[in-house]
């Protein structure tokens, strides 16, 4: 049977001092950074200048969901001994479909954001070439580097790429020297006039859509197998959302304080407005570390979602040749043509099969063309209503697969896990038609 995800050489033993966790500490770093996109910079760059620090509280809330859903996901691999997309095949076929269609969908016209995005701040950077150009060449090597590498060099160069755009933007951050009174009161709940739309954009923006979906491959792949690992995955999630939080809050900060009263159209060239103000206000070498922080940003959302959604995709198509009797029997001890997660699933082939590489080819080439054309109408209109639908899709079928008797009892959600996930799922499930209506060119807001 084909493969799914990456390499596990040795079953590990769970760490049991704090020391031997924070070596370990690596797949939530991952699913956070790939989640903080442009996209999400651009959200909150504008709602800081529009009101300030007072949205503060909604990128904090946001930050804590994201946090219970990617506990939730990696809290389903290691307690069912089995993978996300066997979760899904159990509840029916319409799960599998669907993330099957949203994927194909989702791969094409991300691939151009993704690359559209690098190309932005490598441009900025060195000129030369147009965006398009450059932005091809962003894809072409994420696609190298990804082909050609394996999880644990991929793990060390993505925390890399982490710690550069987590010092650039949080010392910008810390430049424009933020009240720390604003700060504070930026925590405090409340609605300004006009607002909702931006609170519930920092919400569901913070952190990933798809990509969370990932976390537990990555898991597999670092050889974690088990509720021994619980203690570690959440010291791990908990790393990765903090570190993201407080991004967000930086990035939130410097839009405050920069563009505060400017009216910012959305779009990812937005940022670079920011980089340009900060060169006119501290010199030039503040517009470049932020330019660098952005190309950061970028690429670890362009690398992660070339690995991660990869390995997703690659499990799909093992899951949909599965009988409907079988998924029922998985995790129930059955040990033919299994790895570390019990379920035919081979982390160690997962990055060399074929179905691997052809995602990564989709993601990579056909997108292309996109950069030349720009988005279709109607492309565009079922990528946005498939992806307001998979939030709510990701919260409700954890919830689902979380309170079932597939579940270990240690790894059962129990009343905060089930409040948040609850949560979560209703919180996206109100801004699914607000997406759905943006998606047909309905401006709300």
């Amino acid at each position: 049977m084909s493969s799914a995800t990456p390499s596990v050489p040795q079953e590990l033993t769970p760490p049991t001092t704090f020391g031997a966790k924070v070596k370990q500490i690596g797949p939530g770093l991952l699913a956070a950074a790939t989640g903080v996109g442009a996209g999400d910079l651009v959200a909150t760059m504008v709602a800081g200048a529009q009101f300030g620090t007072v949205l503060l509280w909604a990128a904090v809330l946001g930050a804590i969901l994201k946090l219970a859903l990617a506990e939730g996901v990696g809290r389903w691999h290691l307690a069912s001994n089995s993978t996300l997309l066997d979760g899904w095949r159990r509840l029916g076929y319409w799960a599998t479909w669907f993330f099957g269609i949203y994927i194909v969908i989702w791969g094409f016209v991300y691939g151009a954001t993704a690359m559209s995005a690098v190309g932005l701040p490598l441009n900025a950077l060195f000129g030369g070439l147009p965006v398009g150009g450059w932005a091809a060449i962003a894809g072409l090597v994420g696609l190298a580097l990804v082909w050609m590498q394996r999880y644990h060099f991929f793990e060390k160069f993505m925390t890399v790429l982490v710690l550069i755009k987590f010092v650039s933007v949080v010392s910008v951050a810390v430049l424009v020297a933020p009240n720390l009174g604003d700060l504070a009161n930026g925590l405090v709940p409340r609605l300004p006039s006009g607002s909702i739309i931006y609170v519930l954009g920092l919400i569901g923006g913070v952190g990933g859509t798809i990509t969370m979906a990932a976390y537990g491959y990555w898991m597999i792949a670092k050889g974690w197998k088990g509720t021994g690992w619980l203690s570690m995955m959440r010291l791990d999630n908990a790393v990765g959302y903090v570190m993201t939080g407080i991004f967000v809050v930086a990035m939130l900060v410097v839009g405050a304080d920069i563009l505060l009263g400017q009216k910012i159209v959305g779009g990812d060239s937005g940022l670079l407005i920011l980089g340009t103000e900060l060169g006119a206000r501290y010199g030039d070498w503040a517009r470049l570390l932020f330019l660098i922080g952005f190309l950061a940003v970028t690429s670890t959302s362009l690398l992660g979602v070339w690995n991660g959604v990869s390995l997703l995709f690659t499990d799909w198509t093992r899951t949909i040749r599965m009988p409907h009797g079988a998924a029922a029997e998985l995790g129930a001890g059955k040990e033919s043509d299994v790895d570390a997660t019990g379920t035919g699933y081979k982390a160690t082939e997962a990055e060399k099969s074929l179905p691997f590489r052809a995602y990564l080819l989709w993601l990579t080439i056909p997108p292309m063309l996109l950069l030349l054309i720009g988005r279709p109408f109607a492309l565009t209109l079922v990528y946005g209503v498939l992806g307001a639908a998979f939030m709510p899709f990701l919260g409700i079928t954890l919830m689902l697969l979380l309170n079932s008797k597939r579940v270990e009892g240690d790894g059962r959600s129990g009343w905060l896990s089930n409040a948040l996930l609850v949560a979560a799922s209703g919180l996206f499930l109100v801004l699914m038609p607000i997406e759905i209506l943006r998606a047909f060119g309905v401006n709300i807001g």
